[in-house]
């Protein structure tokens, strides 16, 4: 089977949703399926929605001789119109992949009323979809959009580390000394670092560490905001800043910090939570989006009102505070990251529908 992809950049971005992409891309090559990438490079959203109307873009998505065309929906802005033009030349089905919509996040009435219309219009041109979480399901189909064949397919967890056990969770949380605090995720807005940062800014210094993974290159703006914050609460001697991390250095952030806290706005899945949760480290997230499918409040972790700045400062201070709590939480994190699905369940589960989709 021929399969094409269709993405911004690299599938080698370091973000939750091309993670997602690459475990399925390397699961259908594995499985004897040529798999070709179409990369469209990053640009702003107007200059995206000019895309629709690159000729040798469409022009190479014809001679490719496809059984099925997937699509990442992060790409909507450079597909809502390609897409019906491209239907009455190839001889294929064209499904996507729907990690949230960009409708979903938290901005204006006006910007989410144009983002709505033009998702809309995209997901209005597939033959069906991939979504990564029940609540994405939820908001597509929310949407009012014509029926059509579609399966959740959550994000996949790796194999257990030998290292990790409930005597290995115990021990890290009853050490002496402050509380290890882990961000890991892009620096923009929606993940709500600011938040965070000024919840620990109520907190006596000597109570808390923070590790701050990810870059600030998405964001410049935002970035210098949270910079400037750092240095108007005189948090530097608190705050590690790691930027970007290969896989061994941020594993080793997993194993020495106590807890996760990404109290973004919304997640369409958060598949940073589940990945903490391999190390034990319970999560402080958000009510809102789908974060609530692997994240239990007052059980693995606390789900919080985006933007709730006391709410962060209580749940820290509680988890400092008692650390049995604390060991307790971190076991149960562990207890729902080996009940979760593998990477090879779910990326099997995706070939499944796509195999489906080329039969009919």
């Amino acid at each position: 089977m021929k399969i094409g992809l269709v993405i911004y950049g690299s599938l080698d971005t370091l973000t939750g949703g091309f993670l997602y992409d690459k475990r399925l891309v390397s699961h259908f090559r594995s499985k004897g399926h040529e798999v070709k990438v179409f990369s469209l490079p990053w640009r702003n959203y107007p200059r995206h929605l000019l895309d629709n109307y690159r000729g040798k873009f469409i022009s190479s998505l014809c001679s490719a001789n496809l059984n099925i065309l997937i699509q990442d929906e992060l790409n909507h802005p450079s597909l809502f119109h390609l897409n019906r033009k491209l239907k009455s030349r190839i001889d294929c089905p064209v499904i996507s992949i729907v990690h949230h919509l960009r409708c979903s996040e938290v901005r204006s009435n006006v910007m989410n009323s144009l983002y709505r219309y033009v998702e809309k219009s995209y997901l209005s041109s597939l033959d069906g979809m991939i979504c990564n979480s029940d609540t994405t399901r939820k908001v597509v189909e929310a949407l009012d959009l014509p029926d059509k064949p579609g399966i959740v397919a959550h994000p996949g967890r790796d194999s257990i580390r030998d290292n990790i056990d409930n005597d290995f969770i115990s021990s890290r949380a009853q050490n002496t000394g402050p509380l290890r605090i882990l961000f890991v995720g892009s620096v923009i807005p929606r993940k709500e670092l600011h938040t965070l940062l000024l919840a620990l800014s109520r907190l006596r210094s000597q109570d808390w560490r923070l590790d701050i993974v990810g870059s600030f290159e998405a964001d410049r703006k935002y970035s210098r905001h949270v910079l400037r914050l750092i240095d108007e609460k005189r948090l530097q001697d608190s705050v590690r800043i790691l930027g970007p991390l290969n896989h061994d250095d941020l594993t080793a952030c997993y194993v020495e910090n106590h807890v996760l806290a990404v109290p973004s706005s919304y997640e369409g899945f958060g598949i940073v939570y589940l990945e903490a949760m391999g190390f034990g480290l319970p999560s402080i997230a958000s009510n809102v989006g789908a974060a609530h499918e692997i994240v239990s409040d007052g059980g693995n972790g606390f789900l919080v009102t985006p933007g709730h700045i006391e709410a962060i400062q209580q749940d820290i201070e509680n988890l400092n505070r008692d650390r049995q709590k604390l060991t307790r939480m971190g076991m149960f994190a562990l207890q729902k990251y080996t009940s979760h699905p593998t990477w090879e369940q779910t990326a099997q589960k995706a070939l499944a529908f796509v195999e489906e989709m080329v039969r009919k």
